[in-house]
């Protein structure tokens, strides 16, 4: 093997390591952009919270809204657990229809 084409394969793979270094500190650099971005959109949107000694967080939950409370709707957990609640038939009545089906 002759000295000038180990020296070109040498010389090819500097070449490809550096331009993968550069491409990841690229990358390195829009993910840091984009970090230092979200953090900031994230600081702006609480601004009221950190800084004021009675903010609380907005309730977004159904339950909490007036309005929909007036028109008689609530979550579905809520509309869930209420129906369970309800028994359409008691125990006994149960028992008298399937002694009545079985006789």
């Amino acid at each position: 093997m002759s000295l000038y084409f180990y020296d070109k394969k040498v010389s090819e793979f500097i070449q490809k390591s550096i331009f993968a270094f550069t491409k990841l500190i690229e990358m390195l650099y829009t993910l840091l952009f984009t970090l230092l971005i979200v953090a900031i959109c994230i600081l702006l949107l609480g601004i009221k919270m950190l800084f004021s000694k009675r903010a609380k967080f907005p309730n977004g939950h159904v339950s909490g809204n007036k309005a929909l409370t007036e028109r008689g709707i609530s979550c579905a957990q809520s509309q869930d657990r209420m129906a369970q609640r309800k028994r359409k038939f008691s125990i006994e009545d149960i028992e008298k229809a399937l002694n009545d089906n079985m006789n």
